[in-house]
C-alpha cells in the first residue's frame, strides 16, 4: 500500500517516546477483522468486546506524558469511566488525558472501515494528536487498519497487511518448524473434504486417535472441529457434517492436525513484541482456559504459565519471533502450544499456531501493567512488580448469566465494591467489557493477586457477588 512503509519508518520514534520523556499519543483501535466463522459467533458482541481494550486507560498512570484516544462503537458509560479511575491513584485526574471517540454504528463491519467513513471523527483524532509522536494500536492489521493509519498520518504498532497470512494456521506450522519448535503430525493446504479425509486417514494409519480440522483464518478456537479417527467408517460423514459454510471457507486453506492426548493436558501460550530493528521481547506466558462444545474455544487465561514450562515457552517464543522479524513483522504476536506430562515427569510442548495480532491475553496483560506495574522475567517465568514481590492473575472473558441482562453497569460495580472485590492497589478484580451485560449478561474480569490460588478465588467470587439475577 503506497506510503505505508514510509509511515512505518516512524514507529521506532513513537515507541521510544515514553522512555525519552516526550509527550505522545496512543490511538487504541480494537478493530476486530476476522473470518466469517469468528464473526458469526462473536458478531452481536463486538461492541462490548471492544471495551476490553479500555484497560489502556491505566497506562496513563505509568506514562504521565501520554494521552490515549480510545475508538469504539459505543462510548464507555460514566459508570465505567468512574470505575477505571477508581482503581488507580489519581484516577479521576487521568480523565483529562483519555479521549473516547465513538462511531455509533452497529453491525459487524470492522471498526476501522466505519471510522474511515467519518471525516469529522478523523479530523478530531488528528487534532488530538496535534503533531506529537503517536501510534495506532489495532487489534488486527488488515487493509482497513492500514488505510486508517495513512488517513491519520501515524504508524501502526503491528505487522503490515501483506504479512497477515503469516498468522494463518498452515503458515504457522511451517514457521514453527523453521524456528525449531516441535509440531504435531498433520498436513497443511487442506481445501476440501476430500483433502481432509486423506489427511485423517494418514494420521489414523500412524496410530493417531483424534484430529483437529482447522480453518486457516480461524481465531479463538472458532473454526476448529474434532474428528474421531478410531471409526474409519464414520470419518467421511463426520467431515461432511461440518456443513457447507465451513467447507466454503476452507477453500482458502486449512490444516488437519493430530489432537494431543495424554495426562495433565494444558494449552499454554507465549506473547512476544516485535520491535523495529529486529528486536524480540518476551511479553508474557499464559495458560489458556478452553471450553465450548469441543473444548476448542478460548474462554480466559491464567498468568503466568506453569513453572514447569514457562521458561521453555519464552525461549521458543524468542525463536519464533526471530523468524517473524526476518519476514519484517512488527507488533504483538502470540504462539499457542499444547502440552502433556511426559513419562519422566517433564512437559512435552508442541506449537500449534501463531497469531500475528493482539489477542485474548492483550487486555489482561495491559490490566496488570497498568494496575501493578513491573516486568516479566522470562527466564524465571514470573512478574516482578515495581512495588515489590510478584503478581499473578486469573481472567475470564465469559462470566455470563442471562439473569444479569438489565443489571446495569453502575449496579454491577456497586455489588462488586460492596463485596470487597475491586482492585485495591495490591490485589483484587478489574472488571472489563461491562457493556456486555446489556447484550447477553456477560462481562470480562481480571483478578490480580500475589498467589495463584488467591487470584482463582477472587475470580470465582465475581458471579456470587453479582447475584443470580438483575433484581
Amino acid at each position: 500500500m503506497e506510503g505505508f512503509a514510509t509511515l512505518q519508518a516512524g514507529l521506532g520514534r513513537a515507541l521510544a517516546a515514553p522512555a525519552r520523556g516526550w509527550p505522545h499519543v496512543a490511538v487504541i483501535l480494537p478493530s476486530l477483522s476476522f473470518g466469517e466463522a469468528v464473526i458469526a459467533h462473536y458478531g452481536h458482541r463486538l461492541p462490548a468486546l471492544e471495551h476490553r481494550a479500555l484497560a489502556a486507560f491505566w497506562r496513563l498512570a505509568r506514562e504521565p506524558l501520554a494521552e490515549v484516544v480510545f475508538v469504539s462503537t459505543w462510548e464507555p458509560s460514566e459508570a465505567v469511566m468512574d470505575l477505571l479511575g477508581r482503581l488507580v491513584p489519581d484516577g479521576p485526574g487521568l480523565r483529562a488525558r483519555f479521549h473516547p471517540v465513538a462511531v455509533g454504528e452497529g453491525g459487524t463491519r470492522p471498526l476501522a472501515w466505519k471510522l474511515l467513513e467519518r471525516p469529522d471523527l478523523l479530523a478530531r483524532i488528528r487534532g488530538l494528536i496535534g503533531g506529537r509522536p503517536a501510534l495506532l494500536e489495532p487489534w488486527t492489521v488488515t487493509e482497513a487498519e492500514a488505510r486508517l493509519a495513512l488517513a491519520l498520518g501515524v504508524p501502526v504498532d503491528g505487522a503490515a497487511p501483506d504479512l497477515w497470512p503469516l498468522g494463518f494456521k498452515g503458515a504457522g506450522r511451517r514457521l514453527l518448524r523453521e524456528a525449531g519448535v516441535p509440531v504435531l503430525p498433520g498436513a497443511e493446504g487442506i481445501a476440501d473434504p476430500e483433502g481432509a479425509l486423506e489427511a485423517c486417514r494418514d494420521l489414523a494409519a500412524r496410530g493417531v486417535r483424534a484430529a483437529v480440522v482447522k480453518l486457516d483464518d480461524g481465531a479463538a478456537g472458532e473454526g476448529n472441529r474434532i474428528v474421531d479417527l478410531c471409526d474409519p467408517e464414520g470419518l467421511e460423514p463426520r467431515l461432511l457434517s461440518f456443513g457447507a459454510d465451513f467447507w466454503d471457507e476452507m477453500r482458502t486453506g486449512g490444516v488437519v492436525e493430530a489432537r494431543l492426548e495424554g495426562e495433565d493436558f494444558a494449552s499454554p501460550s507465549v506473547q512476544i513484541d516485535l520491535r523495529p530493528g529486529g528486536r524480540v521481547d518476551v511479553a508474557a506466558t499464559h495458560e489458556q482456559v478452553l471450553g465450548g462444545e469441543e473444548g476448542q474455544v478460548y474462554l480466559g487465561c491464567r498468568f503466568p504459565a506453569e513453572p514447569a514450562h514457562a521458561p521453555a515457552l519464552g525461549r521458543m517464543g524468542l525463536a519464533v519471533g526471530e523468524v517473524l522479524a526476518r519476514r519484517g513483522a512488527l507488533g504483538r504476536a502470540a504462539v499457542d502450544f499444547v502440552s502433556v506430562r511426559r513419562a519422566d515427569g517433564g512437559r512435552a510442548l508442541y506449537g500449534i499456531e501463531i497469531n500475528l495480532r493482539r489477542g485474548g491475553t492483550t487486555h489482561t496483560l495491559e490490566t496488570l501493567r497498568g494496575l501493578a506495574p513491573g516486568a516479566y522475567d522470562a527466564e524465571a517465568g514470573i512478574w516482578r512488580a515495581r512495588a515489590g514481590g510478584t503478581r499473578v492473575y486469573a481472567a475470564s472473558d465469559n462470566l455470563e448469566n442471562p439473569g444479569w441482562v438489565g443489571l446495569g453497569e453502575s449496579e454491577a460495580v456497586r455489588r462488586l465494591g460492596a463485596a470487597g472485590l475491586l482492585f485495591d492497589g495490591c490485589e483484587g478484580v478489574a472488571p472489563l467489557a461491562l457493556a456486555g451485560l446489556g447484550i447477553d449478561g456477560r462481562l470480562s474480569a481480571v483478578a490480580i493477586a500475589t498467589r495463584r490460588e488467591r487470584a482463582e478465588a477472587l475470580l470465582a467470587a465475581v458471579p456470587r457477588a453479582l447475584g443470580a439475577a438483575s433484581g
